[in-house]
């Protein structure tokens, strides 16, 4: 089989180093391992399984200049952000071992006269996880560490340009003490996920993120297969501006949001709504941002323009961003690749996307901004909701009550009030309709994966 597994700095275009696939017998092995580490690590005692989680977030933050370098170097992200990224991973392990006892208390239900009735969470088994390579750490995170505090093993997948993270993250976990087949990392195809791992009745259920089309080819194996699965899936979310006593901080605060991870991020602010009497002054300041922006060596401190993850990504961008121009758009700024190589691109700033455009549906992954102007509270809802997605929404205003009187109204898994979208580890993420099912991060997390077990005692 060939090698699907590479490092290729996005800077430069240079492959770095190559990582043979699995074959199918290794694959194989990985589920037997998996499964049968599934009985030993579902019978360790909660509190073992948080301690062992908690020195996993101890490695995370001891390594955290080490974890950034690597995926500067395979997706491109500026040290910095690298550097956030892993303490975030390092918050949600720590998150899930202190709180995993609690998660998993037995319920006492309300009603039987006769009897005595509880539902207690219990593992599943082994699971597979898919994850992309916009945050390498913190995706696996996401999905690693409420299923292991709950008892379960994990096969992971991860995008064939993030094999050098994914290795250390399995190395990570066996330093800190889990049974070696407690975390799997499998550089397997998508072949095999398809014809060996889902099929097996060994495998329990998968997680995904991705675009929507990897998210419907797996559901659809997964749902041959009796399979329950979790998807986090493409967003276009909208950022909606109500009213604002600093037009110009209000600009810098969202142009800095949607550039974060060079704008690669699915729940990043991709459509500013903007309200009529702010609209001209929010568009100047966000077009001046966008044209001082200059590509930086991602490991510089503050850098905040670094390449897309690869040339192919780069190249796409520029092609949705010249596609909608073309259907008749206004660009005010960007919509080319830099000179040099790379895989840098300007920031862009779109005005005058309507129906039937490319770039009015589709997900813009990268850079670029597209402004619309509103006239009035109705029409900024109208427009937040026309999109198959609905992952998250922001709000912005400075009366708090109109303001969660909007976000009510937005059809998403996810509003912010007067604040920017963000992760925690405390907060549910997760979309609806095109985005996605299921949750990840906070309490709901540890209720994907898990058998919710009816116990009724009857009284004697």
């Amino acid at each position: 089989m060939s090698t699907l597994y590479r490092v290729t700095d996005p800077a430069t275009g240079e492959v770095v180093e190559e990582f043979p696939t699995a074959t199918d017998a290794e694959i194989l092995a990985a589920l037997d391992r998996s499964a049968t580490t599934f009985t030993q690590w579902s019978q360790t005692p909660v509190a073992e399984r948080a301690r062992l989680l908690t020195r996993v977030a101890e490695i995370y933050a001891e390594r955290a200049e080490e974890l950034a370098e690597v995926i500067r170097l395979e997706m491109g992200k500026a040290v910095p952000e690298g550097k956030g990224e892993v303490a975030l991973s390092s918050n949600i392990y720590r998150y899930f071992a202190d709180n995993a006892e609690a998660f998993m208390a037995d319920e006492p239900l309300r009603g039987p006269e006769d009897g005595t009735a509880w539902i207690r969470r219990k593992p599943v088994g082994s699971l597979l996880g898919i994850m992309p390579w916009n945050f390498p750490y913190y995706q696996v995170a996401r999905f690693a560490a409420p299923n292991l505090a709950l008892g379960n093993t994990i096969l992971l997948k991860h995008a064939p340009q993030c094999p050098r993270s994914a290795k250390i993250m399995e190395e990570i976990f066996i330093e800190a003490g889990l049974p070696e087949g407690a975390y799997i990392n499998v550089y397997a195809s998508n072949e095999q996920v398809a014809d060996l791992i889902l099929p097996d009745p060994r495998n329990q259920g998968v997680s995904l993120t991705g675009s929507e089309r990897a998210g419907a080819a797996v559901a659809a194996e997964a749902g041959k297969n009796l399979k329950k699965v979790v998807l986090e899936l493409g967003g276009s979310d909208p950022y909606i501006l109500l009213d604002t006593a600093d037009v110009a901080k209000s600009a810098k605060t969202f142009f800095n949001t949607r550039m974060g991870n060079t704008g690669q991020a699915c729940n990043s602010p991709k459509r500013m709504i903007v309200m009529d009497d702010v609209y001209d002054e929010f568009l100047t300041s966000i077009t001046e941002a966008a044209k001082k922006a200059t590509p930086e060596v991602p490991g510089e401190e503050g850098s905040r323009l670094s390449p897309l993850s690869s040339v192919a990504a780069a190249d796409r961008f520029v092609e949705q961003v010249q596609d909608t121009v073309s259907q008749g758009a206004t660009l005010l700024a960007g919509g080319k690749k830099y000179d040099g190589g790379g895989a840098y691109v300007e920031p862009v700033v779109l005005t005058d996307v309507e129906k039937g455009m490319r770039g009015y549906y589709e997900e813009l992954f990268g850079p670029a901004v597209i402004v619309y102007r509103v006239g009035s509270e109705e029409e900024a809802v109208e427009l937040a909701n026309d999109t198959p997605y609905g992952l998250g929404a922001a709000v912005f205003s400075g009366d708090v009550e109109r303001a969660e009187r909007v976000g009510a109204q937005i059809d998403s898994g996810m509003v912010f009030i007067n604040a920017p979208e963000g992760s925690r580890e405390y907060l549910p993420f997760g979309g609806v309709k095109r985005s996605g099912v299921g949750r990840e991060l906070g309490p709901l997390a540890m209720d994907e994966f898990v058998n919710k077990q009816l116990v009724f005692q009857k009284n004697s």
